[in-house]
């Protein structure tokens, strides 16, 4: 596994595992370099959020297009989906008449960027280095129960004759198990679909400065004479779309995984957790080159 493997360029974040092909154009947004003021002066933020005005959007990915060297001369179309926390993915070779709906999106076109939009939940991107094909998915909690990385390999095994052997994969910034707390109900899913769903969560009793002091004010009269703290329950998210990867044959070697906790980072990414839901969104694309 190649662990925090990008590298900051302006506003955008690469993958070394995809920056060796040179057929391939991607990145992963950052919250810096745009034009939005109600995230924070210069946010780029590239989602049609409430919050922000269309123009500012417009303008932010025009401005990340250039910053991925493909806003020169004729733009390249971008396409984006309604994304729903599904399964749901979709071959493209131009931009759509109506928006899609899912969290998946693969091409073998050339001139076109495909992408979604993160805020904590995870950005996966695979690229098919022999059939020069490229695919992106959105991995929250849910997508990944639903085996959404999985299942983008498949899609593009089945639309392009992808063999997992020739996939790289970089799964971008996003909120880490240090900061993703979760219910005991994201637990029990995880378990049953995975054999190795124990290794994705970790628990941390809930620290009590008073109860620490005092012990005997808690005293119980069950056994063994104290109530017991709460435990938070915190899920590794990359490490489960790893395994996914794994799974399917991806070689490890050719999975990057970026260590930004969009948590922890809010002053270069957007946490929809750490901020309350009042953030912006980045976008991770990909795109093939025009021989």
């Amino acid at each position: 596994m190649a662990k925090g493997s990008e590298r900051v360029e302006v506003a955008v974040l690469r993958s070394e595992v995809l920056t060796r092909e040179p057929w391939l154009v991607h990145g992963f947004s950052t919250r810096s370099g745009g034009v939005s003021r109600v995230y924070g002066k210069g946010a780029l933020n590239l989602g049609f959020t409430k919050h922000d005005s269309r123009d500012a959007v417009e303008r932010n990915r025009a401005a990340f297009a250039r910053m991925l060297g493909c806003g020169r001369g004729v733009p390249w179309p971008l396409i984006t989906l309604r994304q729903v926390h599904s399964e749901l993915i979709h071959c493209v070779s131009q931009a759509p008449r109506e928006q899609l709906c899912g969290d998946g999106l693969i091409t073998r076109a050339s001139g076109i960027l495909v992408g979604v939009q993160t805020a904590d939940c995870l950005p996966v991107i695979l690229a098919d280095v022999k059939n020069r094909a490229v695919g992106v998915f959105h991995a929250g909690w849910r997508g990944t129960v639903k085996r959404i990385a999985q299942k983008g390999a498949g899609a593009m095994r089945l639309h392009f004759g992808t063999r997992t052997r020739d996939l790289r994969a970089a799964i971008g910034p996003g909120i880490h198990s240090c900061c993703y707390e979760v219910g005991t109900e994201v637990r029990e899913q995880f378990e049953s679909q995975f054999s190795y769903a124990g290794e994705l969560f970790h628990e941390t009793k809930e620290s009590d400065p008073i109860r620490e002091k005092y012990p005997l004010l808690f005293l119980s009269a069950r056994a063994p004479g104290h109530t017991e703290m709460p435990r938070k329950i915190f899920l590794d998210l990359f490490e489960a779309n790893r395994r996914q990867l794994l799974e399917v044959g991806v070689r490890a070697k050719n999975i990057s995984v970026s260590n930004l906790c969009t948590a922890c980072r809010t002053d270069l990414l957007f946490s929809h957790r750490a901020e309350k839901g009042i953030t912006g969104r980045m976008l991770a694309v990909g795109g093939i080159l025009r021989e």
